[in-house]
């Protein structure tokens, strides 16, 4: 058995999806992105296909990842680590279906029977979340996760921070302590305003404080965690095992989220979850994307037993013209029940993609917004 096909498809709201079909006909879907730089990742992908794997034998996944990362002189970043995920995923994909067992099998087998997930409220510039929260609670999800501000200034005012604060106790109000909340900083706080916040917030008792700063600033973390006993996470914009390394072994980070398409897919994001285990560092896949990513996570989280919970998109903020199940044949693999999904039983990464709604949608132009702060410069999105 051979690669011999591979296609690209663009496909709305930001995705981007790879078909890789073998001689005897079996087909792998993955989902290499960069949201916002999906053309760019799509001629990384090209790269890969055209000087290395047409031709090659699909089913040596961990020789093929070694190749693709270790074959070019210059490494990793979030171009490359997302070309080489959709291509693992897809891989992974083919061997499962080739076995007829699904992905989580060939990890080791299930160390669960489903997976947590939670459910997103709010918007880039989060407001009305508590009765969105209210929502999604009546809705079954026992876990929300919502952006903690809008863009703020390196040392913002007290106003800003309340703000925050009655945006997060809103929605402990709405739902009670039955139910988790994650707060995501997204990068956009620095590091006085981190350190502020999570001392802010921690009376209401977040699920977890995320990305309270940018990965170039990891360094500022114990610091951070040292104002809180609210668990940290981070690890959405880090794209390989040795990205985590620094953050595992300052021992400030409580949850971990590679994202299984940014970072290195199912191979690579396995072993960093085997990492983190070793720490005593909880995993949550970053997964703001479509089916396939999903159910790349969800193999994965199957497997890990340090495996927390799930990020999915259904309903995100960015889902405007399509949605999550949009593109399968079969959008029950993804039926959430009391808050959790059931380990999907189908082989490989155990969803059917429909190729047609695939092949039919509009090319989207999705960028990220620029946004600027009152004096004109560039704010954190």
């Amino acid at each position: 058995m051979r690669i011999t096909d591979y296609e690209l498809f663009h496909a709305p709201p930001r995705w981007l999806f790879l078909k890789v079909t073998t001689s005897d006909g079996t087909v792998g879907w993955g989902e290499p992105v960069v949201e916002g730089r999906a053309r760019t990742v799509e001629t990384a992908v090209e790269e890969l296909f055209d000087n290395y794997l047409l031709g090659e034998d699909p089913t040596r996944i961990e020789d093929h990842w070694q190749a693709m990362y270790r074959g070019g002189f210059y490494r990793g970043g979030p171009i490359l680590m997302s070309a080489i995920a959709g291509v693992d995923q897809a891989l992974w994909d083919i061997k499962g279906k080739q076995l007829g067992a699904p992905v989580y099998e060939l990890l080791g087998g299930p160390a669960r029977d489903r997976v947590r997930v939670y459910q997103w409220i709010g918007g880039d510039r989060p407001d009305d979340v508590g009765d969105a929260a209210a929502e999604k609670v009546d809705a079954g999800f026992t876990a929300l996760k919502m952006n903690a501000t809008p863009e703020l200034e390196r040392v913002d005012s007290p106003r800003a921070v309340d703000e925050a604060v009655e945006r997060l106790a809103a929605v402990r109000e709405a739902v009670g302590d039955d139910v988790d909340i994650g707060v995501d900083f997204h990068g956009r706080v620095s590091k006085p305003m981190a350190k502020r916040l999570v001392a802010a917030l921690e009376p209401y008792d977040p699920f977890f404080v995320e990305e309270p700063v940018l990965p170039e600033h990891n360094d500022a973390l114990p610091e951070i965690a040292a104002k809180t006993t609210t668990p940290i996470a981070t690890g959405e914009r880090m794209f390989s095992r040795w990205d985590f390394k620094e953050v595992f072994e300052q021992g400030s980070v409580d949850v971990i989220q590679p994202d299984l398409s940014h970072a290195g897919g199912i191979t690579e994001v396995n072993k960093i979850a085997s990492m983190a285990e070793a720490y005593d560092v909880a995993l949550a896949p970053h997964c703001p994307l479509g089916p396939v990513a999903l159910a790349s996570c969800v193999q994965v989280d199957a497997a890990a037993p340090n495996a927390l919970i799930q990020e999915q998109s259904l309903d995100i903020h960015y889902n405007e013209s399509s949605d999550v199940l949009d593109y399968l044949a079969d959008p029950s693999v993804f039926e959430y029940e009391d808050g959790y999904v059931d380990l999907p039983e189908g082989p490989g990464l155990g969803i059917e993609v429909d190729e047609a709604a695939v092949r039919d949608s509009d090319e989207p132009d999705w960028h990220n917004p620029v946004w600027r702060h009152g004096d004109g410069s560039v704010a954190e999105w």
